[in-house]
């Protein structure tokens, strides 16, 4: 066939007739899926014919000045460009019904620039569950999911499904030796003298911070220990470590230290007679022994039984059988574990034992951060290096109010600060006070603001017989930096819903909305 024949194909691959659309080749289907002529195109006001789309006149559309306020009605894009559809999978869009996925460990140097996740909503609307998608998915991305404390044991179930180890502490189960120095104990021994020194160094001065921490607390003296028993506690751990080289004190052998009152600890504190060195050393050893007895007995006076197995792919420290222990001994319980795991992960990546990134749910932390004055810093001691170590932290809450029950204007001030390390946030149904307490630290739109205060309340009794699931559950706000924000509705998948379910009320919800 020569170039300029007019001849087409039709659909069915058919020759066409002759006729023809004047100022244009003759085609006898328009809608053809190919065509031997490619010039062949539709007139400016569309086919002749019915059906074919033609319009006489086009209109040629109207131009507007005036200010962003005054047009802002006009303007075509009222949405903020979507997330990228990287990472984690959450669900569709509350306004365009695409997909929203999250990734703040991958986002780092381009959406974020830290991968701290600010999670926070009413209680019972859902923060463990996206807290555990979370750790779901970044786990089939080779994240190893690391629970510190587990208050509630809520993430038994996910650690146990990913093949990885739950160590339950509680009186008559697993202890924890708050002064484990964990992988680096086996080490010591096959060191050089220099660097055992060296290295004890490092691990007395972890084991120091997390005792005075926990003398801090209710259950201990209940204030920060001055320089004197800062001093002491210090040196005692010192002399016991020397005697124990390739193995671990615990908390009665630094106590037995302190009774017993050598001339090392009398030269240390400068003093010249017995009773001048009990009248100094009196009130930190009984706070040691209280660690050791009461309703912490039998909990972090001994040997750990279970160290960590840093091989699997996710660990869990259960707390809930503290529970009905009391706040303090939670709280003390927590700094210990979270103390313990920080120690153990930091010092298996020291010696090259690990080098797997952490997705860590930090959940109830306010609870620890209570305990009493300087536990903020503590906590900010254990956990300023996620950026570094490419660590994804949720730092789980219901309200911003929480900080204002810390017991030191310090304390405070520094909890406030804690949202600043975290890039992206997560807001679930929240009251509008809380939505501009939150506005104050991460600026909210109106729209933003309306929305998640929309989901803070049942629309309905429940006396019309429809049984209606509460509207904040399993909804989202995803936020990164100062971006508009993401409403997202989670979506569940028949194994979630078995693993992450903590209300037995919610058996019967349908998938889309169930979020426990």
């Amino acid at each position: 066939m020569k170039r300029h024949d007019r001849l087409t194909v039709g659909r069915q691959g058919s020759p066409a007739s002759s006729r023809s659309v004047p100022g244009t080749t003759p085609v006898e289907d328009p809608s053809a899926t190919w065509q031997l002529n490619p010039k062949v195109i539709a007139p400016r006001t569309g086919w002749k014919g019915v059906g074919r789309g033609r319009s006489v006149n086009l209109d040629r559309g109207s131009i507007y000045y005036g200010t962003s306020t005054e047009v802002a009605g006009l303007y075509p894009f009222v949405l903020g460009g979507g997330l990228p559809p990287e990472g984690v999978p959450i669900g569709p869009d509350l306004l365009t019904n695409e997909l929203a996925c999250f990734d703040p460990g991958g986002w780092i140097g381009r959406l974020v620039t830290n991968p701290g996740v600010w999670v926070q909503s009413q209680p019972g609307v859902g923060k463990s569950a996206i807290a555990k998608r979370i750790c779901l998915a970044y786990s089939g991305y080779g994240y190893k999911v690391l629970v510190p404390g587990d208050v509630k044991g809520e993430y038994e179930p996910l650690t146990r499904a990913l093949g990885g180890q739950v160590v339950k502490i509680g009186r008559g189960l697993d202890k924890l030796n708050p002064l484990d120095s964990g992988p680096l104990r086996k080490m010591l021994p096959t060191l050089s003298r220099d660097r055992q020194e060296s290295l004890l160094e490092e691990i007395n001065g972890r084991r120091s911070e997390l005792l005075h921490a926990l003398l801090a607390t209710e259950v201990g003296l209940g204030r920060r220990p001055n320089a004197t028993e800062r001093n002491v506690v210090e040196h005692a751990i010192k002399l016991v470590s020397a005697g124990l080289l390739g193995e671990d004190p615990v908390i009665p052998d630094i106590v037995k230290v302190l009774r017993d009152g050598p001339q090392e600890l009398w030269q240390q504190l400068m003093v010249d007679t017995e009773d001048d060195y009990r009248r100094l050393v009196r009130e930190v050893t009984l706070a040691l022994e209280n660690l050791c007895s009461g309703p912490l007995s039998g909990l972090f006076d001994g040997a750990t039984t279970r160290p960590l197995d840093l091989e699997a792919p996710a660990l869990s420290v259960d707390l809930s059988s503290l529970l009905t222990a009391g706040d303090n001994v939670v709280s003390a319980g927590l700094l210990a574990t979270w103390s313990y795991a920080y120690s153990a992960i930091d010092a298996a990546r020291a010696l090259g034992l690990m080098d797997s990134p952490l997705t860590i749910p930090l959940d109830e932390m306010w609870r620890a951060l209570r305990a009493g004055p300087g536990m903020v810093a503590a906590f900010d001691a254990m956990t300023r290096l996620n950026r570094a170590k490419k660590e994804v932290t949720l730092f789980i809450t219901h309200s911003l109010k929480d900080p204002e029950s810390l017991p030191t204007e310090e304390d405070r001030a520094k909890a406030v600060g804690m949202i600043d390390r975290c890039d992206s946030m997560i807001l679930g149904a929240l009251s509008v006070g809380e939505l501009e307490k939150i506005s104050e630290k991460r600026p909210l739109t109106d729209a933003e603001i309306k929305m998640i205060a929309s989901w803070s309340s049942s629309r309905t009794t429940g006396l019309d017989g429809t049984n209606q699931l509460h509207p904040g559950r399993g909804r989202y706000m995803l936020r990164l930096g100062t971006r508009p924000g993401t409403p997202v509705r989670l979506q569940l998948t028949t194994a979630e819903e078995k693993l992450y379910k903590t209300d037995p009320a919610l058996s019967k919800r349908t998938t889309e909305e169930t979020a426990a």
